[in-house]
């Protein structure tokens, strides 16, 4: 079947997007998102398998008929931004080289998340191009907005850690944090293409179990930002647990404060810090994962605990969309001038 391949755009494109790694979850979701995205160009897809077939065979329901092929066999002469949904350790490589032909990356590895190389080395192994780290900007807009728009290279945050970040902002910023647990639940999804399928629905539905319990690659990433951002250590521990959705993602976060903060006062403070943020919703009843569902919006509930010295903080996305994709696009609005929103409310 030939591609068909006429983007509905309107004027002409404010950048041309290469999307490397279409054939998993985040990359053929990102290649949607860029395909009907009315300022970006999808000029190209690639993968690391399924070469010769185009998206919308792989994946009916995304409708982006181009032919993914090899990286190596991409011109990038003309391509202003990629996406990149390669694993991580296989996406530094690639990064590499699109930045060194001046292309402006969203990266949606864990490769540039984790400023730390021995950090990095200990949970993912070795580092295939070390001399980017510190050039790469933490994607999270709602704390790193103007970093992002100069950048060339923007590290998309893990969805759990957008999910646990946002939800504990307002009181990191602070300095209230004095020590967190985080209860995260997850869809199959949020395991990847392979994983998912791997899985089978028999040993997903009907079934919760944690995962990860000895240490999850996501906890230095977590930590490292928490940190960041209140300038202090935060002990935290985090469990994620599998749970039988496919798209989805809840984190419940159980924080003992430096003061008392009482249910008004916390819910002023989640609403003033959120005040005009497109995408963080704050709600005064805990939120689900279907009102979050093929959406770029974080859901965030804070309560005080009843009966207990424990504030709690529940937070939704979509493990797909605001925690990979769709905030991979709102990176790129960003990063070429654009509204954030545009292409992805």
């Amino acid at each position: 079947m030939p591609d068909a391949a006429v983007q509905p755009m309107g004027d002409e494109p404010v950048a041309r997007v290469l999307i490397a790694g279409a054939s998993g979850l985040t990359g053929s979701l990102a290649a949607e998102l860029i395909w009907r995205h009315p300022s970006f160009e999808l000029a190209g897809v690639t993968a690391r398998s399924e070469v010769g077939t185009r998206v919308d065979q792989l994946y009916p329901q995304h409708r982006v008929p181009l032919t993914m092929e090899e990286f190596e066999s991409i011109d990038l002469d003309g391509i202003d931004a990629a996406i990149v949904a390669y694993p991580h350790a296989a996406a530094a490589p690639v990064v590499a080289h699109l930045t060194d032909s001046g292309v402006r990356v969203c990266d949606l590895s864990a490769d540039f998340r984790i400023s730390d190389l021995s950090t990095y080395e200990y949970w993912y192994g070795e580092h295939h191009a070390p001399g980017l780290i510190e050039r790469a900007v933490y994607g999270l807009p709602e704390i790193n907005r103007e970093a992002i728009s100069k950048a060339q290279l923007v590290a998309n945050p893990g969805c759990y850690p957008t999910a646990t970040i946002l939800s504990l902002l307002p009181l990191a910023e602070a300095g209230l944090l004095a020590e967190v647990v985080v209860d995260a639940k997850s869809g199959a999804s949020g395991a990847g293409r392979a994983t998912r399928e791997d899985l089978g629905f028999i040993s997903i539905n009907e079934n919760v179990r944690p995962y990860g319990v000895e240490g999850h690659r996501h906890h230095p990433e977590i930590s490292e930002q928490l940190t960041l951002i209140g300038g202090d250590h935060v002990p935290l521990t985090f469990v994620p647990h599998l749970v039988p959705l496919d798209q989805g993602e809840m984190v419940s976060c159980y924080a003992k404060l430096t003061r008392e903060v009482a249910g008004d006062e916390l819910l002023e403070m989640y609403r003033g810090r959120f005040a005009g943020e497109p995408f963080v919703e704050v709600t005064d009843q805990p939120p689900g994962v279907i009102e979050v569902r093929d959406t770029n919006l974080c859901r965030i509930c804070p309560l005080p605990a009843v009966g207990g010295d424990l504030t709690l903080v529940f937070g939704a996305i979509d493990n797909l969309w605001k925690g990979a994709s769709s905030q991979a696009v709102q990176n790129l609005n960003l990063m070429f001038g654009l509204s954030e929103t545009e292409g992805i409310s």
